[in-house]
């Protein structure tokens, strides 16, 4: 399996984007990376041991994150995000990662990749760590306006996503909603809660965001405004609250003996908060394997980021989702 790597557009730099994905190979015996980005960088990394696993896509153009996303995609044909759509559309990978302009990521998956018929807008689909395990999201971002049949369709995507890659027998589906009552929130979510119980298995109503980390569900949907401002809160408070824990257990010689003792099940949890852990977040619904991850991501994220990717394609997700026209039809 190729995995393809753009490594410009990330905070940390070419060079340990490059890394983290070859640190991947030692987790992956039939993995291999083609790394997206400037030879003059890229090559002196490519060492004897890793030579027959890894190659080199050479460019020095990126999409800024300053940049009009379709504009971009559009006139920057040599930019490694672009490059990278090019080599899934030839076959010559399966998969790509990207930490770059998200925006641009989701256009390049409208005009490069495709989308897959029957699926009228990709989103983005991160984890979310809750009391009962990972659980995922999606929209988080990528659809910002939606319609009640985009949210139905993001819980079909969602099902197989969770059920092929996490395991999950028969995953629940939550609406995210500011009640847990029918009729509750705007027009766009009384119309897709109706829509998502006559026509979709599994689904358990709504959810509040207070109920979110409980975990109660396997697939959570939302609009893109929604689930975008939930995930960045979520994130904000977990990096706040470690941090005032970090300073309460740090402020006397007591409180230090005290997260001595909790200093191995406090890591735990804030693992799964942590992003780096995670690797990255799929963009379903078009038909190729794309993963977002994090703008400052580092060697760790990056080489999780290619473990999943591999994971991905293996499970068989894109071809699950390409099955549900066929199962309308």
């Amino acid at each position: 399996m190729r995995i393809a790597i753009d490594t410009l557009g990330a905070d940390l730099g070419t060079e340990r984007i490059a890394q983290g994905a070859i640190q991947a190979l030692s987790r992956s015996e039939k993995m291999e990376i083609v790394l997206i980005g400037d030879e003059s960088i890229l090559s002196p990394l490519v060492t004897e041991k890793n030579r027959a696993r890894v190659s080199i896509v050479h460019t020095t153009e990126k999409i800024e994150t300053t940049d009009k996303p379709v504009m971009a995609i559009r006139r920057k044909k040599e930019a490694s995000m672009v490059k990278g759509y090019q080599l899934l559309k030839e076959g010559t990978c399966d998969a790509l990662v990207c930490c770059g302009n998200t925006g641009a990521l989701l256009a390049g998956g409208l005009f490069l990749s495709g989308r897959i018929k029957g699926i009228e807008r990709p989103a983005l689909t991160p984890v979310i760590p809750t009391k009962k395990g990972p659980k995922i999201m999606l929209d988080a971002g990528a659809n910002v306006d939606c319609k009640a049949k985009f949210l139905l369709q993001f819980a079909q995507m969602g099902k197989i996503y969770s059920e092929r890659v996490f395991g999950t027998k028969q995953a629940k589906v939550g609406l995210l909603n500011i009640g847990v009552e029918p009729g509750k929130g705007s027009q766009l979510y009384n119309e897709a809660y109706d829509l998502l119980k006559e026509k979709l298995d599994g689904f358990t109503g709504n959810i509040e965001a207070r109920d979110v980390l409980d975990g109660d569900y396997d697939v959570l949907v939302a609009d893109g405004f929604a689930g975008n401002i939930l995930l960045k809160s979520v994130e904000g408070a977990a990096s706040t609250l470690f941090s005032m824990l970090k300073q309460a257990l740090t402020s006397s010689p007591v409180t230090k003996l005290a997260a001595a003792v909790l200093r191995k099940p406090l890591r735990g949890i804030r693992d799964q908060f942590d992003y780096h852990e995670v690797g990255g977040a799929p963009l379903l619904g078009i038909q190729h394997a794309v993963i977002k991850a994090h703008g400052s991501s580092d060697e760790t994220a990056i080489m999780n980021a290619a473990l999943f990717a591999e994971k991905f394609v293996q499970s068989g997700v894109i071809e699950g989702i390409q099955a549900l026209n066929t199962e309308e039809e």
